[in-house]
C-alpha cells in the first residue's frame, strides 16, 4: 500500500471469480494493484467454501506476488466487540432483518447488510490509511462486462473514488475463470453469504443437495426471522422468491428446478458476490 492518500489505492475483494481474476492479473502486472481487502461479514456468515478457498489459494497466492491481501472484520466504535452478519440476525433482542429478505410477493426488502458490513468496512480502512474527500482513495470493484448493470458508482464514502478495471479491460466472467486457470489455480465458488436471499434457486437446490445441515441452518434462519415477524404483528419473509419457507421452495430430492440460471434479483451494489 502507498503511503500517501493521492496515491492510495486497494481493491474490494469479494472472494468470488471476479476478485480472484483481479488478483491474478495484478499479479501479473495487468493491473496497478496491490492492497486488496476483503470486508468479512463474518466466519459463521461468509460461504465456508468461500473462506476455505481464501485460506488454501487466495492468500498463499498473494503472499507468494508481494500482494497485501487484508481481511475486515466489523468492530463497533464504542464497545470494540466484532459483530458478524449472522449473530446480529440471530441476537435475541434484534428487531432487525438487516438482509434483503423477500416479500410475499418475490421483491426484496431493505437491506443494511452490504452498507455495513462491506462499504462501510472498507470506506474506515482507507481512511484509516489516510484517504480524505479532498484525496479519494481508489477502490477497485470487480465487475465484468456481463454483469455492467451492476456498476454503480453512487455506492462509495465521500473519500473514495470507485474504478471498475474488468470493465476497462472488457473481461466477461469466463474470461475471469480463464485467466484463474491459467495461473494454476482452481476456480472459486460464487461467493455470497450462505444465507442471502439474493442466492438463485439453482444454488439453494445445491445446498440442499450437498449441505443438508447448511440448508436446514438456513430455514431455521427463516423460521427465527419469522417468530420474530409474528411477534411485531408483520407478515412473513421468506429467503427465496416463491413466497414460500425455504424447506417447501427448494424440495428435496428435486434434480431440476425451473429458471435456474438467472441471477434475478442479484445485489446491484457491486461489493458483494464478485
Amino acid at each position: 500500500m502507498t503511503t500517501t492518500a493521492e496515491q492510495l489505492t486497494a481493491f474490494s475483494f469479494g472472494g468470488g471469480v471476479q476478485s480472484m481474476a483481479a488478483l491474478v492479473l495484478a499479479a501479473q502486472g495487468a493491473l496497478d494493484y496491490r492492497t486488496f481487502l476483503f470486508a468479512n461479514v463474518g466466519d459463521d456468515s461468509e460461504n465456508p467454501a468461500t473462506l476455505t478457498y481464501l485460506d488454501r489459494f487466495a492468500r498463499p497466492f498473494a503472499a507468494a506476488h508481494g500482494i497485501e491481501l487484508t481481511s475486515l472484520h466489523r468492530v463497533m466504535v464504542r464497545t470494540k466487540e466484532t459483530r458478524t452478519l449472522y449473530g446480529e440476525l440471530t441476537r435475541e433482542d434484534s428487531r432487525s432483518l438487516g438482509i434483503p429478505v423477500r416479500m410475499a410477493n418475490g421483491a426484496p426488502g431493505r437491506r443494511s447488510c452490504t452498507l455495513h458490513y462491506k462499504i462501510k468496512l472498507i470506506g474506515r480502512e482507507l481512511k484509516r490509511r489516510g484517504a480524505t474527500s479532498a484525496m479519494p482513495a481508489t477502490v477497485g470493484v470487480g465487475i465484468s462486462v456481463d454483469e455492467i448493470d451492476r456498476a454503480n458508482n453512487r455506492r462509495c464514502e465521500p473519500h473514495e473514488r470507485i474504478d471498475y478495471p474488468l470493465l476497462t479491460l472488457g473481461l466477461r466472467r469466463s474470461d475471469c475463470r480463464r485467466i484463474i486457470r491459467s495461473a494454476g489455480l482452481p476456480v472459486p465458488p460464487k461467493s455470497s453469504c450462505w444465507f442471502c436471499p439474493f442466492r438463485t434457486p439453482e444454488s439453494w437446490h445445491e445446498m440442499r443437495r450437498s449441505e443438508p445441515e447448511q440448508f436446514e441452518k438456513a430455514g431455521q434462519l427463516e423460521d427465527l426471522l419469522n417468530r420474530r415477524r409474528e411477534r411485531l404483528g408483520k407478515d412473513h419473509v421468506y429467503l427465496t422468491r416463491f413466497g414460500r419457507p425455504l424447506r417447501e421452495a427448494i424440495p428435496d430430492g428435486v434434480d431440476t428446478l425451473f429458471d435456474l440460471d438467472t441471477d434475478d434479483g442479484l445485489c446491484d451494489s457491486g461489493w458483494c458476490m464478485t
